[in-house]
């Protein structure tokens, strides 16, 4: 991951910090986490900034992922807090896309709701020199952050655009719609994957790249071993072999062959 998402905050610094919000429930610790990783929810924001949308508002959308993740993360699992995180301030950032394309009748309570969140968010971006958090908006409207949260998605209902517009100025270049993508089914793996990353490591080379090749390059045992010049027997033994090990390895960290 790119050091501009890991700036400001190592993995113990985040530990300590989960440690003291579970054992007092002070909100102190749970804003200074969320202001420790919002590096990382800019940087994953900058990779739907090209969409049409401003890229605060995108931070701010997955800020409230983030938040999401925090109050969903567990210490218990060997796991960076990072790489849990990401999937859900993704997915919010995903969300937003899908469910703010098509205009809505808004409650007139929510438009009231909506027009004092947009003054309270500037006055409080001006006195914090940030963005305020949804926390901090809820708070300042006297509000749950439930209910922050439905007013903000309320001030987008009246703004949509075509998924047949062109991204950029080129004629030839690609729509909206096409930008668009599908959930990865793979992002709901990232934390088995990162659970198994030490046993993987422990693997030769050879069995790696036959692991790689055939999981996440989706090759057939006879395309494996023609690429490696081996038996396609040999292949079937090596995985066999090779996830027996990474199982033994899920159920007891100190397994061995």
């Amino acid at each position: 991951m790119s050091s501009e998402a890991t700036r400001g905050y190592d993995r113990d610094d985040t530990r300590e910090l989960f440690r003291l919000l579970r054992e007092t429930g002070d909100e102190q610790y749970r804003e200074r986490l969320s202001e420790l990783h919002l590096p990382l929810v800019r940087y994953l924001a900058k990779r739907f900034a090209d969409r049409g949308e401003p890229l605060e508002d995108l931070v701010q959308v997955g800020s409230v992922g983030l938040m999401k993740a925090i109050d969903r993360f567990d210490l218990e699992r060997e796991v960076k807090f990072s790489t849990y995180a990401t999937p859900t301030i993704v997915g919010e950032i995903k969300r937003y896309f899908r469910d703010s394309g098509w205009s809505v009748r808004v409650p007139r309570r929510l438009q009231e709701l909506s027009l004092r969140l947009g003054k309270a968010t500037a006055r409080l971006r001006q006195d914090l020199g940030r963005s305020p958090t949804v926390a901090e908006l809820a708070a300042e409207l006297g509000v749950s952050e439930d209910e922050a949260i439905e007013a903000y998605d309320a001030s987008l209902a009246y703004s949509t655009g075509s998924l047949d517009a062109k991204v950029g100025t080129s004629e030839d270049g690609a729509t909206l719609g096409e930008m668009l993508g599908d959930e990865d089914a793979r992002l709901d793996q990232m934390e088995y994957f990162a659970s198994i990353a030490p046993a993987v490591a422990d693997l030769d080379e050879r069995e790696q790249r036959i692991i790689y090749l055939r999981f996440f390059q989706a090759m057939t045992q006879s395309q494996i071993a023609e690429e490696l010049g081996i038996s396609q027997m040999h292949v079937s033994r090596q995985l066999t072999r090779t996830l027996r090990f990474l199982r033994a390895r899920q159920d007891d960290p100190d397994a061995t062959f």
